[in-house]
This record gives C-alpha cells, structure tokens and sequence, in this order.
C-alpha cells in the first residue's frame, strides 16, 4: 500500500512550537473538609482553653470496655469502677478478684436475658451486641424503652444489697456475648474484703444530692408563693476542676531543592505549589483529628448520656428523629460519612419519605427536619461496616461545639498555621516548617450526640 504524501505540517511537530497548558498540580486527597468550615472558631490566647461548667455528680454511668483473646472475653478490671457502686474504689487486687468471677454467656437474637417480674439476682455487661429494654408502655402495650449495645450494663443494683424485682424484659436482638456476675459471688467478694465492704456501705448510706435532670448542683428557688414567706438561700456551684484543652500541632517539614525553586518557577511557582498542596494535607490531617483524637475528637469526647444505637441497623428517619432529640436546642448541622448519607437515602426511599434539601453557601446539601446533612469521609467505617453520625450545636453563644485555634502566630499565611524558614543545608536543600495549631471543644454535654451503629450495607447492599 503507497503511503499518502503529506501537504502540511504535523500535529506533532507542531507542539515543538506551541505553548501548552497545564494546570496546578491536583491532589485526589482534598476533600470538602466541611466540619473545619462550619465550625465556629475561636482564639485560645496563651494556647490554652478552659471550659468552665457548673457542678456536676457523676453517678457512674459510662461503659465498660472488654480484652478478648480468641472467643474468651473479660472485663478490664478498672473499667468495673463504672458500675455505680464502685466508682471510685481503686483497690486492684479486689478487682482484679471480681473481674476474675465473670462468667461469659452467649445469646441468640431472640433469647430474653431477664423477664419482668424476677428478683434482680445478677449483674450483666454487655460486652457485645444489641439488646431491647422492653417494659409497658404509657397505654399498656409492649414498647422498646432503651436499646443497649457494647459497654452498657443492667442488675448493677444488685452490688448494693437491692432485692427488688425486675421492672422490664431484656431481650437480644442480635448475637450478644455478655458477662455475668452474681449476687451471691459479689457477698462473696464483700465477705473477704474490708475496702471493699467499706466502700459499699458509704455508697448505700451516702445521702442523695440535690440536682437537677442534668446532674448539675440544684439551685433553690422558690415560686408561686403569697405573704411573707422566708426565701431559700442559695448559690450556683461551680465544677472545682474543670477542663482545659491545650492546641494541639499537626506538623512537617517541606524540603525543596534551591535548583528547583531557582530555574523551575515559569508558568508556577515551585515552593508556592508544594506548600499549596502540604497544607492541603495538613487541612486533612487537621479535620481527621478533630474527628478521631482520643483527647479532643468528637467521636471520642460526647457525653456517653448522648450516644445511641439504630433501632435495627440502618439509619432509619426513626433514628434521625431520636438524635435530635438530644440536641433540641438549635441544633447545628449532622455530619456523617458519605456511605452512611446513602444508606439514610435508601432507608427514606423504602419508606417513600424524601428529605429535604437547604442551600448552604450555594450548595443543595440534604436535610432533616431542616438541618443540613454534611458529609465528612473522616468518620470512620468498621471492618463490620458500620459507622456513626454525629449531630452537634455550634458556637460559643449557643454553648456549642467550638474550634480553637489560635492567630497572629509567627509567620502566619492563615488562621492558625504557619510556614517557618529553616534555612539551606549544605546540599542546597530548602526547608520550611509547616505548622497547623488547633483544638476543639464540647462547651456542654448537649451540644453532641452520636448515632452509632450505623450500618451502612444493610440487605447486602
């Protein structure tokens, strides 16, 4: 076959000539980082936050936490200082001794723990699962009263000599693992110990404190009186050690050699793009801890009273309707993983509900109830497939959830994150200090609730 002779010139040879365009460099990690956006930011002068409270009683109602090796699991014996009877006691061989007398016992979805109407006989912790307090409801009828899952626990009474009966039905509503301790064995333990029955007593005979439905030191007031009655006195108690959240640094240091910042620079500036895309990074990195750090994330500082479970799995408008009334209190914004957005869609598409959706800063965002439903893929997603969503109440007016950060540091380029010069090594490397400072903080309990549970591939979808 004769090659066709060529009238013009080449596309190919022509590019030689031509100028191309290209674009900055992309980064796939950028994403919307929404909670950095929406949350209100405020300056922590000297790098410090405290947030004072009024006088709260804890009354021990947190979770227990678990060490499994194999299919064998156990309590942690420090963590049985959250039954209420025992908080505060601290001797580790006695419960070491009670951990010791747990006994594991396996349930099958279906399988009712305790009926209404027994004597209340035995401790139980919830090492895994999900379990229905089932009792009367206002017109007779059988209502779910509370959903217990991993942590919580029930018959605690018991630790305190109470003889009553059960006032409701536990039952199973998927595979649980649960650990038991009787009454008898922890008389046994009482028998052997003197702290320990100290301990006890001086909880059994320790007078109620005034407070209010919040746990917080009761304020006398008096109302709805004629003549001249004496008025009670009174004075607001404040929390004698309250928290305080220091800023805490994501940091690197981004190195460039002076070759490349010297003769690369046409159509863009080297050093500007990596330092463009590194506090990119930081960004992320700063809104994955907001999330995630066990000292000041989210997920990890709401009030244990604030988190609850799916009713069956997926998050149901049932679901979204119970989180909200945790945070009734001009409530913020949801936030929630993406897959855990599109499980919520498929749960209001099955029921032929559709949410609503709000503009926020020209963006058609979805919502519930007329709150905005952001995403954020920092929350994370389990290896069962389940994650959480988060409602909150932003600002400190509102005495909500706030940022802290801290401005006018030195070589500052934005709020809170600076870009230092370390100087030039003796390979004609550049370095640079790339700092972000910054914090977050629960003004209130009620400013954060969490939906946990949540399975986002429920059906096998």
């Amino acid at each position: 076959m004769t090659e066709q002779q060529q009238l013009s010139l080449g596309t190919q040879a022509a590019r030689n000539l031509a100028t191309t365009t290209k674009t900055v460099p992309q980064m796939q990690g950028i994403s919307s980082r929404w909670l950095i956006k929406l949350l209100p930011w405020v300056q922590a002068a000297g790098g410090a936050y405290r947030v004072n409270r009024r006088l709260s009683y804890t009354v021990g109602d947190g979770r227990v936490t678990f060490v499994s090796t194999g299919a064998d699991v156990r309590v942690i014996p420090a963590e049985l200082g959250e039954l209420p009877a025992l908080r505060g006691f601290d001797d580790p061989e006695v419960l070491e001794g009670l951990a010791g007398r747990f006994e594991q016992r396996e349930l099958e979805p279906g399988d009712v723990v305790v009926e209404a109407g027994d004597p209340v006989d035995r401790v139980y912790l919830v090492a895994h699962g999900k379990l229905n307090r089932i009792g009367a409801g206002e017109y007779g009828d059988e209502t779910v009263l509370e959903i217990l899952a991993d942590g919580s626990f029930f018959g605690d009474r018991v630790l305190a000599g109470d003889s009553e009966e059960w006032e409701y039905s536990i039952k199973a509503v998927t595979a649980c693992t649960v650990l038991t301790l009787s009454g008898d064995q922890f008389r046994e333990m009482l028998d052997r110990s003197e702290p320990l029955r100290e301990h006890v007593t001086e909880f059994v005979n320790s007078p109620d404190r005034a407070q209010n439905p919040h746990g917080e030191a009761e304020i006398e007031l008096a109302s709805g009186h004629v003549g001249e009655p004496t008025l009670p006195g009174t004075f607001v108690d404040y929390d004698a050690a309250p928290r305080e959240y220091e800023l805490s640094v994501a940091q690197t240091v981004l190195r460039v050699h002076s070759r490349v910042a010297d003769l690369y620079n046409e159509p863009m500036d080297q050093v500007q793009q990596q330092l463009r895309l590194t506090i990119e990074a930081l960004r992320e990195r700063q809104e994955n801890e907001l999330v995630n750090s066990r000292d000041f994330g989210l997920l990890h500082n709401a009030d244990l009273s604030q988190r609850i479970h799916t009713r069956s799995g997926p998050p149901t408008p049932d679901d979204m309707d119970e989180l909200l009334t945790l945070v009734w209190k001009e409530p913020a914004f949801f936030l929630a993983h993406p897959k855990a957005i599109a499980a919520f869609g498929r749960e209001c598409s099955a029921r032929g509900v559709y949410p609503d959706s709000v503009d926020v800063e020209g963006h058609k965002v979805p919502a519930w109830r007329g709150v905005p439903i952001f995403p954020c893929n920092k929350i994370p997603v389990s290896k069962t497939r389940t994650s959480s969503i988060m409602l909150m109440r932003t600002g400190e007016a509102a005495q909500g959830v706030v940022g802290l950060h801290q401005i006018g540091i030195p070589d500052e380029i934005q709020p809170g994150l600076s870009v230092r010069f370390m100087g030039v090594t003796e390979k004609a490397i550049i370095s640079y200090l790339v700092s972000a400072y910054f914090s977050a903080a629960v003004l209130v309990p009620d400013a954060l609730a969490i939906l946990d549970s949540v399975e986002i591939n429920h059906g096998g979808q």
